[in-house]
C-alpha cells in the first residue's frame, strides 16, 4: 500500500499554462486556426504532460496483461478458460492481431501475467506477475483478497515506472482473460450507478441465454459484495480481475511519470475509472483510445470525462484499439513540433 500512496501524492494536474502555450502555437503554424480539429487538442495536452512544445513520444509501449476470472463457472463466456493462457503463447509468439498492428506501428508489445491459471515456466519473454492464479467466484464473495488488489495495482506501477526507465513516451494498456467483460460490467455498474443491463454486453459473441447469465453474475456481484464506489481499492477486489487492477495500476504509475497513457476498450477503460477514482487527476494523462461496441463503454467514457479518438466498430481488446491511437498521438506531437510557423516559412498569415 505505501507504494501506491506514494504514487499517488506523485500526480498532479497538469499546468494549464502549457496547454495554453501550445495552443498559442498551433495559431502561428502554416493552417488555417483548428483545421487540424481534434489533433490540435490531443497535441496540446501532450505538450502539458511532458512540458515541452515539442512533445516528442518516439518509443511506444504496450503492455499486454493476461488473468483469469472465476465468474466463467457461471457460463458468462462463449469461450473455456483455458484460451487465456493459449493466447498468451500467441502473443508471446507474435501471431496475434495485437502483434501485427504494433509492429506496423512501431509499438513494443510487452506481455504480463498478472493471474493466469497456468504454469508459464517455459515461456522466454513473459513478464512473470502473477499475483494468483486467477479470481475466485465473485458470485459468491469477493473476487479477491484486498492484498491481492494492493499487489496487482503495485504491479502496474512498477511497469509504468520500468517503461518510465527506458525511455517511454507514450504507454499503452491492453488486456486477455476470459470472463473479464463480466468484471467490467460489474465495475462499471458499482461507479456509475446504471444497471447492469444497461451496462453488459455479449462480450467476446455470448447468446442471449450467457447474456442473461452474464447480467444476473453482475447483479449478485453486486448484492453479495455491495463494493463501495468511493474505495477503489474495495471495488477492485470484491469485482475487479487481476489484470484490471495491474492496469488501473499502470495508469497511475504513468500519471506520476509524466507518461501519457492510453486505455484501450471496455475492460481497460474501466481499470482506468478506477484509477481516476483513485487520483482524479489521473485523468489529465489519460487518453482513451476508441468507442468500444461493448454496450457499457459510453458510460465508462463518460464517467472518466474523455472523448474517444476512434470510433472503428472494434471490440476485440488486447489493445488493439490503442495501438491504433497511439499512431495518431505520435502523429499529433509531430505536427505540434515539426510544423514550420508562418513566419519560419515565409507564409503570409491571414490579414498579413
Amino acid at each position: 500500500m505505501k507504494m501506491i500512496e506514494e504514487t499517488l501524492r506523485r500526480i498532479a494536474p497538469v499546468d494549464r499554462s502549457w496547454i495554453e502555450r501550445a495552443a498559442a502555437r498551433q495559431l502561428q503554424l502554416t493552417k488555417p486556426p483548428g483545421s487540424l480539429g481534434a489533433l490540435e487538442d490531443v497535441a496540446n495536452r501532450l505538450a502539458a504532460i511532458r512540458q515541452t512544445l515539442d512533445p516528442q513520444v518516439l518509443r511506444q509501449r504496450i503492455y499486454v496483461i493476461a488473468a483469469d476470472h472465476g465468474v466463467v463457472a457461471e457460463g458468462v463466456s462463449a469461450y473455456p478458460r483455458e484460451v487465456t493462457a493459449q493466447m498468451v503463447y500467441n502473443f508471446l509468439r507474435g501471431g496475434a492481431a495485437i502483434n501485427a498492428l504494433a509492429r506496423s506501428a512501431g509499438i513494443e508489445v510487452r506481455v504480463v501475467d498478472a493471474g493466469v491459471d497456468a504454469d508459464f515456466s517455459d515461456a522466454p519473454g513473459l513478464i512473470q506477475a502473477k499475483v494468483s492464479r486467477g479470481t475466485a467466484n465473485f458470485t459468491r464473495g469477493p473476487a479477491m483478497t484486498r492484498e491481492e488488489a494492493v499487489r496487482s495495482v503495485t504491479t502496474g506501477i512498477e511497469l509504468a515506472r520500468a517503461a518510465a526507465a527506458d525511455g517511454i513516451g507514450l504507454l499503452g494498456a491492453g488486456e486477455m482473460g476470459i470472463g473479464n467483460t463480466t468484471a467490467a460490467s460489474a465495475i462499471t455498474t458499482a461507479l456509475t450507478g446504471l444497471a447492469p443491463e444497461a451496462v453488459t454486453g455479449y462480450g467476446a459473441g455470448i447468446d442471449d441465454a450467457g447474456l442473461r447469465r452474464k447480467i444476473l453474475a453482475v447483479k449478485r456481484a453486486l448484492e453479495i459484495n455491495r463494493p463501495d464506489r468511493a474505495d477503489a481499492l474495495d471495488v477492485l477486489a470484491k469485482i475487479g480481475g487481476l489484470e484490471i487492477g495491474v492496469m488501473a495500476g499502470v495508469a497511475l504509475g504513468a500519471a506520476a511519470e509524466r507518461i501519457p497513457v492510453v486505455a484501450d476498450g471496455f475492460i481497460s477503460t474501466s481499470a482506468a475509472a478506477l484509477a481516476c477514482v483513485f487520483c482524479p487527476s489521473a485523468r489529465d494523462y489519460l487518453f482513451i483510445a476508441h468507442r468500444s461496441q461493448e454496450v457499457g463503454h459510453d458510460s465508462l467514457i463518460e464517467f472518466i470525462g474523455r472523448r474517444p479518438l476512434l470510433d472503428l466498430q472494434m471490440r476485440l481488446g488486447e489493445g488493439t484499439g490503442a495501438a491504433l491511437a497511439m499512431h495518431i498521438i505520435g502523429a499529433a506531437a509531430r505536427l505540434l513540433g515539426e510544423m514550420a510557423t508562418f513566419a519560419e516559412a515565409g507564409v503570409s498569415d491571414r490579414g498579413a
